[in-house]
């Protein structure tokens, strides 16, 4: 194989208790041949004194600029590399060969972007490691709701200049620029055998926040009309459906929380939902609202 030129792009913000071991993982790659380009949205931690001890450059992103379509955009502007590889501050490379698997595709000149799978922490809950396993298989392809997931991808250049990330809705940037390659007949491979460790326990407050911002970018992505009664069913649906899964891998201790989660988890979208409809028929471009609504509830967490 010969390796392309590579670039690393990872956002962070307050992400000293992981990013020691994302470098370190990084950094002891069988492919050292590549450039590491952070871009920090205001750390007030330990984050920017660790990275100090490894080959980067920093760009600076003021806080209350954070929208993850153009820092993303941000830093392919700056990256030098023929291949980019998004890597989140949370996301660890389990073997040394992981970034070489993640690139190995681009051989083939027909693919655009190649997608690593995730494997949840090990403190990750029960519901955590179902979604996971769901979303990121251990073969095969990857749910038609993952189209890229910017924790950990990869990227040729030239397809990014075709079409940048969005500005339109707060997040899924990663998912709306798959939509577009894949709509464009182009291929994103998923690599099952490039492993990274991402995932996170979150509470109910912070799966609303999450939960909106997907639900507004839906609206821009599907224009498809979501209402209350069918957001009761699949509360429903989907409470079963956890409730069976809990009974199937006997993790009995998480079934008294299935009926708040699902309940917050499909809220949190429908809420988003309209926020993203209104906003979309009216031709208004004010991205706060889902930008406060998640940030407001972790904001340490950078979008993925």
């Amino acid at each position: 194989m010969t390796t392309p030129s590579l670039s690393v792009v990872m956002r962070s913000k307050n992400s000293d208790w992981v990013i020691h071991q994302a470098l370190a993982a990084l950094f002891s790659q069988s492919i050292t041949d590549f450039e590491l380009i952070l871009l920090d949205s205001g750390s007030s931690d330990r984050t920017l004194e660790i990275v100090g001890h490894y080959p980067h450059r920093l760009l600076r992103v003021a806080p209350e600029e954070y929208v993850p379509g153009p820092v993303l955009n941000q830093g392919f502007t700056a990256a030098r590399g023929e291949i980019v590889v998004l890597l989140n501050s949370d996301g660890v490379l389990l073997a040394p060969d992981a970034l070489e698997r993640l690139v190995a595709p681009f051989d083939d000149p027909a693919v655009c972007a190649t997608v690593a799978r995730q494997l949840p922490r090990p403190e990750a809950d029960a519901w955590v490691r179902r979604e996971y396993a769901v979303s990121f298989p251990e073969a095969g392809a990857t749910p038609p709701w993952i189209t890229l997931s910017a924790v950990t991808a990869a990227i040729r250049r030239s397809a990014w200049e075709r079409h940048r990330f969005y500005d339109s809705a707060w997040g899924s940037e990663d998912t709306e620029w798959g939509l577009w390659a894949k709509r464009q007949g182009m291929e994103i491979r998923y690599v099952p055998e490039a492993l990274v460790m991402h995932s996170h326990n979150y509470t109910l407050r912070q799966l609303y926040g999450r939960r909106f911002i997907e639900g507004e970018a839906d609206a821009f992505l599907y224009a498809k009309p979501a209402g209350l009664p069918g957001t009761l069913a699949r509360v429903a649906w989907w409470s079963l459906r956890d409730a069976l899964a809990c009974l199937r891998t006997g993790t009995w201790s998480d079934l008294p929380r299935i009926p708040a989660r699902q309940v917050v988890y499909h809220w949190g979208w429908l809420r988003g939902h309209r926020h993203g409809t209104a906003r979309r028929l009216r031709g208004n471009r004010d991205i706060r609202l889902g930008q406060q609504t998640v940030l407001s509830r972790h904001e340490s967490v950078q979008a993925g």
